[in-house]
């Protein structure tokens, strides 16, 4: 099994029960060592290529080619778990500046208040 880290654009079979088939897509680990190292399955973000509608907490790849994407692409705030056998490969990995602006994102559209 490969060792798969925050930041890592992998391809994921999405499974589409009302068409009853399934399509490779990209996607990005959110989830970090010691989650991997404790559980059987990952935390990501999607990724698309209709960069036409850029929602809140959605991050457009700057460095996508380098990435190894094909197309101009943008990580949504569409956050899921999957299990680790659901990865067919790794694609490439996020710039540094690509991650952080995600992580800046995302902790934009996360409500995190210790005064609950």
């Amino acid at each position: 099994m490969i060792n798969y880290k925050s930041g890592d654009v992998i391809l994921v079979e999405v499974i589409f029960a009302e068409k009853n088939e399934s399509k490779k897509r990209p996607a990005l680990i959110l989830s970090s060592d010691d989650y991997h190292s404790k559980r059987h399955d990952v935390i990501i973000a999607a990724i698309t290529s209709n960069t036409t509608r850029i929602l809140f907490g959605d991050t457009l790849i700057k460095d996508w080619e380098r990435v190894g994407l094909k197309f101009p692409s943008l990580v949504t705030a569409t956050i899921q778990t999957i299990k680790k056998n659901m990865i067919d490969k790794k694609i490439g990995t996020l710039t540094q500046k690509d991650m952080q602006t995600v992580i800046h994102n995302l902790a934009q559209a996360v409500i995190i208040n210790d005064n609950l």
